[in-house]
């Protein structure tokens, strides 16, 4: 199943309210390349009186329904749509991500039937899935690791920051 046109939908109706989300998960992974599977789309996003009022304006555009299945316990703002088998969840804390800013301004964009989707960087993908611990997580972590080597070009072995803080090793007799 490709779920471009659904994720373009909510996109457009996301852009429509002026909600500012990152899109994050395995559904973020896939955009990467790596070659995992979902069935939702999972979103941070800025948790305020104001954006409510816009996810719950989105959610009525698409005439979908918001719930909190794990209230009181999560934030964890789930909307859904039997007929067109949207899930997304839009969350404003997430494992491993200090805050909403930080994991923006690492994003990247893409583009899903012409409208712009910030999508979180593997790195925090792959943060993110480290903290919440989960077997689920836990279980694509390898693969997440291959797709960030594929990107960067580094070992799997070695992240960002890792690589910043390695200093420059020169060979005997070389300035």
């Amino acid at each position: 199943m490709n779920a471009s046109p659904l994720l373009s939908t909510l996109l457009i109706a996301l852009r429509k309210e002026r909600l500012e989300v990152v899109l994050i998960g395995n559904a973020a992974a896939a955009l990467h390349g790596a070659p995992v599977t979902t069935l939702d789309f999972d979103f941070m996003f800025r948790d305020t009186v104001g954006n409510l009022q816009k996810l719950k304006r989105v959610s009525a555009d698409l005439e979908a329904t918001i719930l909190r299945p794990f209230y009181p316990v999560s934030k964890l703002y789930r909307m859904v749509d039997d007929a067109t088998g949207l899930q997304a969840d839009f969350m404003p804390v997430i494992h491993g991500v200090r805050s909403f800013e930080g994991l923006r301004s690492r994003a990247v964009e893409r583009t899903i039937g012409g409208s712009v989707l910030l999508v979180a960087s593997i790195d925090d993908i792959i943060a993110s899935k480290r903290a919440a611990g989960r077997d689920r997580d836990l279980a694509v972590l390898p693969v997440l690791e291959k797709t960030r080597q594929a990107i960067s070009g580094m070992p799997a072995a070695v992240t960002k920051a890792t690589a910043r803080r390695t200093p420059n090793k020169r060979k005997k007799g070389q300035r």
